[in-house]
């Protein structure tokens, strides 16, 4: 039996720039707070930094950076929007959704990143709805219901109120991504391909 080697990315200093300035970016976007329209989770702009890290980094950066961010925050530090940080956010309602933003950049990433050269609007668009928001819901939903104690099909409902702004977020995604690319391709460290 002959082993497969599996080559995993190299990290290198550049790689590590990119995940830091995307860190500080989802960071920035929680500096205008959260709305509170009732819930037990605050509506936030940093979702829309989710959506970037993947759509701009790729699968593994885009996750790195939302760890950073979460490691960051689990340190104490104020970074979620509200200036929450600290350990006890990890065990209040929103915790699903910040796992589920590790997930979706990882998604995003992979969706935008399949098989192309170049990013495509519409790979955007779908990573974004996909990893951005599906996959944010999927981790977030059914963990506020557990911790709330409220039902699954009621958070489910009390959830809607997150996808207006969220489907709007998925467009700017898709327009600061490809404004970026032709800006400054060099931002996106996409893998040389032979048939590029």
């Amino acid at each position: 039996m002959t082993e497969v080697a599996v080559r995993q990315p190299a990290t290198t200093t550049a790689d590590l720039a990119r995940i830091a300035v995307v860190a500080a970016l989802i960071a920035v976007l929680g500096l205008p707070g959260t709305i509170m329209l009732g819930g037990a989770v605050p509506i936030t702009a940093q979702t829309l930094g989710v959506m970037l890290a993947g759509a701009v980094l790729g699968s593994w950066r885009g996750a790195a950076s939302v760890l950073t961010v979460l490691a960051l925050v689990a340190l104490g530090l104020p970074l979620l929007a509200g200036g929450r940080g600290g350990l006890g956010v990890f065990v209040a309602p929103s915790v699903g959704y910040l796992l589920g933003w590790v997930v979706g950049a990882f998604l995003v990433g992979v969706i935008v990143r399949a098989g192309a050269s170049k990013p495509q609007w519409w790979r955007v668009a779908l990573g974004s709805l996909v990893g951005g928001m599906l996959a944010v819901y999927a981790v977030g939903i059914p963990l506020q219901s557990l911790i709330t104690g409220l039902g699954l099909w009621e958070t489910v409902l009390s959830s809607l109120i997150f996808v207006p702004g969220d489907l709007i977020k998925v467009a700017i995604a898709t327009v600061v991504t490809m404004a970026l690319w032709r800006a400054y391709p060099r931002a996106f460290a996409w893998p040389q391909r032979d048939d590029a």
